[in-house]
């Protein structure tokens, strides 16, 4: 049973404008996260108990995955899509810019279970963001030309669906979606947040498919079963929670992210901080990219 009482344990307070993306690295037993407009890369090692930047990438970075040879593809400005090396700290870029993005960024991103990855691009003026698929190849296919600002993705356990964070619509839709080919179907909205209520934004899926959503200016974390049904949620005291995700040997640790650092005094105590927690259930590893990896060497 999901528990909403579990002490908050701040890891890390880098005073992080947009903290954000924490992602688990299995073969490093450690954690990454980001602060966005910053451009910088954090890195968390629970078995020292430490953390430190382990990257400043001289532009914005709005999402990454891990490979499954355990560098790390960095998604930021202008459609510029790399792979960053954490042991030798060398770059290769994959994708230079994607000329429909010159004037805006990535942001979330997910690997899906063929090693493809879904990306979220941020809007430019009046248009909408837009939601792009990156195939091992390179090739890179438009999803979605409405998909607002993308936040939290993740699939149900059975693989058949996959969930989409809309955060300036305050919705997450469940899309079909279709393992081989990558492709998705008409979606349905399972959640609709009121504008006054704050924006879902990232989001975890745990071993029984259930969604944990972070709420931007909602101050927690939210439970949702499913079909979208509420069933709980975890205060923090921030009013940006930005994301979250399972981690640890067991999947157990929980790890949030809050922005708003500089603005401690109305945003919180707990802006721009890195919180783990435990909410009495098991998350599910991510999926790994291999972009520019085929299933046996490098395309």
């Amino acid at each position: 049973m999901a528990r909403y009482d579990a002490p908050l344990e701040l890891i890390a307070d880098e005073g992080c404008d947009t903290t954000e993306g924490p992602l688990w690295h299995e073969g490093e037993q450690a954690l990454y996260w980001l602060d966005i407009p910053a451009g910088r890369l954090y890195r968390f090692d629970p078995s020292q108990g430490t953390h430190r930047m382990a990257l400043q990438a001289g532009e914005q970075i709005g999402g990454f995955t891990i490979q499954t040879d355990g560098t790390l593809l960095l998604f930021g400005e202008r459609g510029h899509v790399w792979i960053w090396d954490p042991e030798t700290g060398e770059s290769r870029t994959v994708i230079e810019e994607i000329p429909a993005e010159r004037g805006t960024r990535f942001n979330d991103v997910i690997a899906d279970p063929e090693g493809r990855v879904f990306a979220g691009t941020m809007p430019d003026g009046e248009r909408s963001g837009y939601l792009y698929r990156l195939d091992p190849d390179g090739t890179v296919a438009l999803v979605l030309d409405d998909a607002g600002v993308s936040n939290g993705m993740g699939f149900t356990p059975s693989l058949d669906a996959m969930y989409h964070t809309n955060s300036s619509a305050g919705t997450i839709t469940r899309y079909p979606y279709d393992q081989e080919t990558g492709a998705l179907g008409e979606g349905r909205v399972i959640v609709a947040v009121p504008a006054d209520q704050g924006g879902p934004d990232g989001m975890a899926i745990d071993e029984r498919g259930d969604l944990w959503s972070a709420r931007w200016d909602g101050g927690a974390l939210f439970h949702y079963a499913p079909d979208g049904t509420l069933l709980g949620k975890i205060p923090f005291p921030a009013r940006k929670v930005s994301s979250v995700t399972f981690g640890g040997p067991d999947w157990t640790d929980v790890y949030v992210t809050c922005a708003g650092g500089p603005e401690k005094t109305t945003e919180g105590e707990g802006a721009g901080a890195l919180f783990r927690t435990n909410v009495g259930v098991a998350g599910r590893p991510p999926f790994r990219s291999r972009i520019g990896i085929a299933k046996t060497g490098v395309l």
